[in-house]
């Protein structure tokens, strides 16, 4: 079809999948955790392996990168930090009893979750506990996390005092199908928030909005207002657990186990688009430039038009699962559970979106969603192909 990516390069150092991909906020490095048990750094530069750390005694669920230090999580039941430049590990925080499978970095804090059925608050700095959050009856699979200013008006904020010290707040998703909302300085669970029936996989938290959105194994996606608790929305068109969520400008892209990705307006709740043409349950998302990227457990990356949900690319290559990508300087990195990291240039693609999307913006408001759609194929040649189940899809011959 013409429409297939080659990678510019493949990283082959791991000698175990690639669970996680993180990509360091300055975008001048790149983070991989791994089955093997360690984590590797690259420089988006050259995409060379510039460190490679050593420690953890089991396989790696997930690592956080920032400009100068690295986290990782793993089975062990420890979270390590690591300096970027001499890959030294500069602190082991110790306390939880089972498998960490989730960190987050804000501000001084290193949030963690776990099989044990706790999240943790440690001191990043300090490499002590802070805060333990204790209630959910089974594992913590995901985390979110806010600060009450964010959300909260003045009057509003007659908290105890012990939470006045501190107005962050700790979103914890867990498969006892509950979202629970923490208190970071006193350990107390604000809000409870429950609706879903299956295990919570994934939250997106917009706080400007006041909004929370979590991911279920129940098929639906979730809208809730994270100062009341309240449960506003409820998304239900997808046939198969929902395993993540991708949050731009008002409109929400889910990806499936149903092996589709939908777009949803969420002021309304109207679904607009659906991107089909995977083989396997989508692990992953990204949106960049008009183009939503996508990685699938069928070990191939896709490239959407966003608008218009025609593919536009298939970057084959993985033999195994995609876990994650990552975009910089418009090269795409993909991590799969075969071991490799693949980089691929989408440079002429994201030029193209870019003039569609200059195109498209006059004269479009924000109460048209539905009729400001892009036309299929943009005035590109276009033409459809048979699946291997059969069905049919609109492909963009670029």
């Amino acid at each position: 079809m013409g429409n297939s990516g080659s990678a510019v390069k493949v990283c082959t150092d791991h000698q175990g999948g690639i669970n996680w991909l993180s990509l360091s906020p300055d975008g001048q490095r790149l983070l991989t955790g791994s089955e093997d048990g360690t984590a590797r750094l690259w420089s988006t530069a050259d995409s060379q392996c510039h460190g490679h750390f050593q420690g953890h005694e089991s396989y790696i669920t997930f690592c956080h990168l920032e400009n100068e230090a690295a986290f990782t999580c793993s089975a062990d039941h420890t979270i390590r930090k690591w300096d970027v430049v001499t890959g030294q590990c500069l602190a082991i925080y110790r306390g939880h009893t089972s498998i960490v499978n989730r960190i987050l970095v804000a501000k001084d804090y290193l949030f963690s979750g776990s099989y044990d059925r706790t999240a943790r608050c440690w001191s990043v700095d300090k490499e002590k506990q802070i805060q333990e959050f204790r209630g959910h009856r089974n594992c913590v699979l995901t985390l979110a996390h806010y600060s009450s200013r964010d959300v909260l008006e003045e009057e509003e904020e007659e908290e105890e005092e012990e939470e006045k010290v501190s107005r962050d707040l700790l979103v914890t998703g867990s498969t006892d199908c509950t979202v629970k909302v923490w208190w970071v300085s006193s350990g107390r669970c604000y809000q409870t928030l429950l609706g879903h029936t299956g295990a919570v996989l994934c939250l997106i938290l917009d706080a400007p909005n006041r909004e929370l959105f979590s991911g279920s194994t129940d098929y639906t996606i979730r809208t809730w207002n994270i100062v009341t608790g309240e449960q506003l929305k409820v998304f239900k068109e997808h046939q198969g657990s929902v395993i993540c969520l991708e949050l731009v400008n008002r409109h929400l892209y889910s990806g499936s186990a149903d092996r589709t990705v939908k777009c949803w307006f969420v002021d309304t709740g109207e679904r607009i688009q659906t991107y089909k043409a995977h083989k396997h349950s989508v692990s992953t998302l990204k949106y960049h430039a008009g183009i939503l990227f996508t990685g699938s457990g069928d070990a191939c990356a896709r490239a959407f038009n966003s608008r218009s949900g025609v593919l536009q690319k298939i970057f084959r290559g993985h033999k195994f699962i995609i876990n994650c990508i990552q975009i910089h300087n418009e090269l795409l990195y993909t991590a799969s559970h075969d071991g490799t990291l693949r980089v691929w240039d989408i440079r002429g693609m994201c030029k193209r979106s870019k003039r569609r999307l200059k195109k498209d913006r006059p004269g479009q408001g924000r109460g048209s969603q539905k009729g400001s759609l892009a036309r299929l194929f943009n005035n590109k040649v276009g033409c459809m192909i048979q699946q291997d189940n059969g069905e049919h899809e609109a492909v963009e011959l670029m």
